[in-house]
């Protein structure tokens, strides 16, 4: 029972000790969170005052930054309103300048008109009185050509419409006298003029265009790298040479001249084409019928292309336009044709260019010039593969690519086959002339030369009172000494045109030969 009791009283201790621990405890914990509490509030409130103080100060900063961006922009636009306003002050400073200038000129024109005004009332004063005085004179004269046309008839047996259709007659054969003689003056004076101004025409042309453009006519020399290559290229039998000369049709001379072969044909596409790929050929070493083939039609590949670029290089260098694609193959194909040895498609450049000049002078329109040039030996391409003249297929070309008919005109009467229609065809006509018979454009064959030489000198010798014929400039022309006391000067004018005509008659020459006839007198005495 005592046990009972004892434990009875330790246990309520303990649950008494047990409850005062737990309520102290909770006091004790109570009191903790409400310290923490306490501290967080305290630090959100001073994190609070830190962001809203930052705040504060990021606003401030933002607007210092916003009063110093409108200041500026302000600034800005002040700027430009003054210097607006300044332009305007120009402006309208310049506008009050001119409106002074103006008014100023207004007031001295309207001083000039009304001094010319007054000037004119003058006249028409003097006027007035001229015609009053007129009118009397007027008067006057009808009344003392009354009384003479009465005395007249009395006089003389002619009525007054007879002297009238008298005086008429002799009147108006004096003005067409006096007409003709003006006429006459004016024709000289026109025909000088127009000589000096062709002439000067001419020699700017000439002068701008110099250049030496001459080619060989039918042969071709290959260089060798060594004489064992002729064997080479004779082949077994003569079959590589055979099958050269098919491909090309250009004959080959192999002959003892060291180092070369001559390539012998008349056209000049062929032969260019001929002469490549022997080139080729010698280069590389392999020489048979089947490479022979093969290489020559490469090289007819690349002077096709080559013949399309330099027509159209002509046609850029001349600056034309709305040339058909056929005629500009045609114009590279004269790059290999000659014409008295000189190259025909440099000729056409020259001859455009000339025209050009000349059409630039006068007025013309320089691009029809240059066209008409440039085509009027267009024939020349083709007429070693079709029957007719160069100035037929010319016209055929030029007709079926619907060309201007100036241009038609042009390449019909350039050697005179059609009469010129237009300023231009004449100016091919000169052109032409200027380009083949100025010097260094064309070169000849010496036994040629020598023989055109020798011929004038004896067509000038055949003619009675000749002393002797010299062919001087280069065959260009004649002068002829005759003896002067078998010689009037009438007689050496008519012996001049006839040594011409016959010269045009038996003479093949380029551009023209000028005959000069010679007759002096010389009297000398020695004074000892």
């Amino acid at each position: 029972m005592h046990l009972f009791t004892t434990i009875h009283v330790n246990l309520s201790t303990l649950l008494i000790g047990m409850f005062v621990a737990l309520v102290g405890g909770y006091f004790v914990g109570y009191l903790i969170r409400k310290m923490l509490i306490e501290s967080k509030l305290k630090n959100s409130e001073e994190a609070g005052q830190k962001i809203i103080q930052e705040a504060q100060r990021e606003a401030e900063n933002r607007l210092k930054t916003a009063v110093i961006e409108a200041r500026e922009k302000r600034l800005l636009a002040k700027a430009e309103i003054e210097n607006e306003l300044k332009t305007k002050r120009d402006e309208i400073r310049e506008l009050e300048n001119n409106f002074r200038k103006k008014e100023d000129d207004l007031r001295s024109s309207m001083q000039k008109n009304t001094e010319l005004e007054k000037q004119y009332n003058q006249k028409l004063v003097g006027v007035a009185e001229r015609e009053k005085s007129l009118e009397i004179e007027k008067s006057k004269y009808i009344e003392l050509t009354a009384e003479e046309i009465k005395k007249l008839e009395v006089v003389g047996s002619f009525t007054a419409e007879q002297a009238r259709e008298e005086i008429r007659n002799k009147v108006v054969e004096e003005a067409k006298l006096e007409a003709a003689k003006e006429v006459k003056k004016i024709e000289e004076r026109a025909r000088n003029t127009a000589e000096d101004r062709a002439r000067t025409l001419i020699t700017e042309a000439v002068q701008r265009l110099a250049s030496d453009h001459v080619a060989e006519t039918s042969v071709a020399v290959v260089e060798l790298p060594s004489d064992d290559i002729k064997g080479r290229i004779i082949g077994r039998e003569g079959r590589n040479i055979r099958a050269l000369e098919h491909c090309t049709g250009i004959d080959l001379i192999i002959d003892d001249t060291p180092g070369a072969v001559v390539l012998s044909g008349f056209n000049p596409v062929r032969r260019e084409i001929a002469r490549r790929a022997l080139e080729k050929l010698t280069q590389d070493g392999r020489i048979h019928p089947g490479r022979i083939e093969e290489v020559v039609n490469k090289c007819k590949k690349e002077v096709n292309q080559e013949i399309l670029r330099a027509g159209e290089q002509t046609v850029i260098d001349l600056e034309l336009d709305n040339i058909h694609p056929e005629m500009v193959k045609l114009l590279g194909r004269l790059k290999y044709r000659t014409s008295y040895t000189q190259n025909v498609l440099e000729h056409v450049k020259e001859v455009a260019w000339i025209c050009g000049h000349i059409a630039a002078e006068l007025g013309l329109d320089v691009r029809l010039a240059k066209r008409a040039g440039l085509l009027h030996d267009i024939g020349k391409a083709i007429d070693q593969q079709e029957d007719g003249t160069h100035t037929q297929l010319g016209i055929e070309i030029a007709t079926r690519h619907n060309e201007h008919p100036f241009v038609i005109n042009s390449i019909a009467s350039h050697h005179e086959d059609e009469e010129p229609t237009s300023v231009y065809a004449v100016l091919v006509c000169a052109a032409d002339t200027i380009s083949a018979s100025r010097p260094g454009a064309r070169r000849e064959m010496l036994e040629t030369y020598v023989k055109r030489m020798t011929k004038l000198e004896e067509i000038g010798d055949s003619f009675k009172g000749v002393e002797k014929t010299y062919a001087i400039q280069a065959g260009r022309e004649v002068r002829i000494i005759v003896v002067p006391e078998g010689v009037t000067d009438a007689e050496a004018d008519i012996m001049a045109k006839d040594v011409a005509r016959r010269i045009e008659k038996e003479v093949t020459y380029p551009g023209e030969i000028r005959v000069t006839v010679v007759r002096e007198s010389r009297f000398s005495h020695v004074a000892r």
